[in-house]
Order: C-alpha cells, then sequence, then structure tokens
C-alpha cells in the first residue's frame, strides 16, 4: 500500500478548497469522523489529519483502519474515558512545542457522549488554542429524516443502565415541548423502550434510526403504544446503534381553549376517539396528539 504524504494530499485537485483554508499549529483539532459510511468524511478533516502531528483517539485499532483506507499512517496516542486526564497533560505538552494534534473519537465528535471533554477543557484552561472540525452526527441525521416538526430538540444522550434511575430521568423529561433525542445500546433497546412506554403518552410519536449511515441503516416511526410490538417483531431490530427521537409534550389543551373542548365534547358523542381527535386538530389547528390525550381522559370520565 502506498502511503499518501500530507504534501501530495494538499496537491489532490479535490483537496483544493481544503488545501487553502488556515490550519495553525498549536493547537487541538476536534475531528469529527463518520459515524458508519467512511466517506461521510469531510475534505477539511482529511486535510488536517493528513497535517496533524498526532492523532489522539478512542481506540488506536479503529482510528488506525480509517486513516489506512485514505492512505495515511500517524502517529497515535490513546484518549479514552479512562486515561483523559493523564493523555491531556501529554498533549498539552506538544501543543506547547507547536505541534497540531487531533483528537477523534470512534465515530462521530468526541466529547459528545464519547470521550474528550476533559482534554478539550483541560487545553483549553492551559490557554491554548481549540478548534472544531464539525462532520456527520447521528442525532441531527436521526432529527433530519424523523418528519417530527419541531425547531427544538433536547439531547439525552445515553439513559442511565438502572432502572430506576432511568425512570426518574425520563419522568422529569416528560414536561418537555422539545423532541428528545436518546441514544441506546443494542442490549438495552427492549429495556429502554419499555421505560419510555412506562412513562410517556402512548400516543406520542417515536422514531428509531438504527445504524445509521450504514449498510444495514433503518428509520421507523410510529406511536409510542406500538413501539415494543415494532422492536420484537424482528430480532434484527434489537442489534446494532440506536438513536430514539421522541416527540415533545404537546401543550395542554385543557389550560385554556375551551372552544376546542366544546369542539371535541361535540365530536366525541358521535365519532370514536381516534376519529374526534382528527377532526378537531382540522378544525382547531391543535396537535391532534394533544387532542387524542385529552380525548381519551374525557371519555374515562
Amino acid at each position: 500500500m502506498t502511503v499518501i504524504q500530507s504534501s501530495q494530499i494538499a496537491q489532490l485537485p479535490v483537496m483544493g478548497e481544503a488545501a487553502q483554508q488556515s490550519y495553525p499549529t498549536a493547537t487541538l483539532y476536534v475531528v469529527a469522523t463518520p459515524i458508519g459510511n467512511v466517506t461521510d468524511i469531510t475534505l477539511r478533516a482529511l486535510h488536517l489529519l493528513a497535517l496533524a502531528d498526532v492523532v489522539a483517539c478512542e481506540d488506536t485499532r479503529k482510528t488506525g483502519a480509517l486513516l489506512t483506507r485514505f492512505g495515511l499512517s500517524k502517529q497515535m496516542l490513546a484518549a479514552h474515558q479512562h486515561n483523559e486526564r493523564e493523555v491531556a497533560e501529554k498533549l498539552i505538552e506538544r501543543l506547547r512545542h507547536g505541534e497540531r494534534v487531533a483528537l477523534v473519537s470512534d465515530a462521530g465528535t468526541p466529547a459528545v457522549s464519547d470521550p474528550g471533554a476533559r482534554i478539550v477543557d483541560a487545553v483549553r484552561a492551559a490557554g491554548l488554542n481549540v478548534v472544531p472540525l464539525p462532520g456527520a452526527s447521528a442525532a441531527v441525521a436521526a432529527i433530519s429524516a424523523s418528519g417530527l416538526v419541531n425547531d427544538r430538540f433536547h439531547f439525552v444522550g445515553f439513559l442511565p443502565a438502572k432502572a430506576k434511575q432511568r425512570e426518574t430521568e425520563l419522568a422529569a423529561l416528560k414536561p418537555l415541548a422539545a423532541t428528545l433525542v436518546i441514544y441506546e445500546a443494542p442490549h438495552r433497546i427492549v429495556d429502554c423502550v419499555e421505560a419510555l412506554a412506562a412513562v410517556f403518552e402512548p400516543a406520542r410519536q417515536v422514531v428509531f434510526a438504527r445504524e445509521l449511515t450504514k449498510l444495514f441503516e433503518e428509520i421507523h416511526r410510529c406511536p409510542l403504544g406500538e413501539a415494543l410490538a415494532w422492536v420484537k417483531a424482528d430480532a434484527n431490530r434489537e442489534r446494532g446503534e440506536f438513536v430514539v427521537l421522541v416527540e415533545g409534550a404537546a401543550p395542554d389543551a385543557d389550560a385554556g381553549d375551551a372552544e376546542a373542548l366544546r369542539i371535541l365534547d361535540i365530536l366525541l358523542a358521535e365519532c370514536s376517539v381516534k376519529q374526534a381527535a382528527s377532526l378537531a386538530a382540522q378544525i382547531t389547528g391543535r396537535k391532534k396528539n394533544a387532542l387524542y390525550e385529552l380525548a381519551l381522559q374525557r371519555k374515562r370520565a
């Protein structure tokens, strides 16, 4: 295999724009890497990796494989959750000697549900330069393909592993109007869905984005009440890394919209709960899910 030097990469036509950018020395570069599809790496990230004096990475084997795909050979330094403080001191020393340091995780952006935040904190505390190189993001990719119409989202990351702590956290998140963004591992996806179903309303929309950008990518949206059955219907749906999106809380229709309630009550006398909520939403412009929950409450009363 031919190893491409940084000077050669800079000469490639496709790298022309990236090569014209400024890459200061004595700088820590926080570099986003692909979350699955290797071609999602940015030209800027490739150029910086070619220039870097050292690459601090979560797993040297995985990062080594990524660099090899692009013909790069670099000194690497393991930087994971168990040695961040120690590694930070080494990187600060190298930065003070004018080196360019690239910080990467196994996939996505360092310091976002991945190691790296302590290193960045220590470098900034030392008065040294930190530059982010954005790229692929599992959270943003899932939101963009979800169809959930909301200008706000709340990044939850990984939920606690213990059931009681998980339930407590979800209960605190339940009133938020923002779309909830949850990361989950395959061996805990069933536990996650069961916890969501126990806390949130069954009509809330949930989106499962599994194996994003990879060969077996799957994005499924359904009411939370149907989610567990969907996951259990196919063993493959308990495999791969997940982004789980939960629709934000709807405004309380009972708190200031007497007309919506009046219309809903009239419709409930003639229609099913689902039909009444749908028609009331069309007439009033209120969210159908909120009216559906309210219709269920009024039907039981």
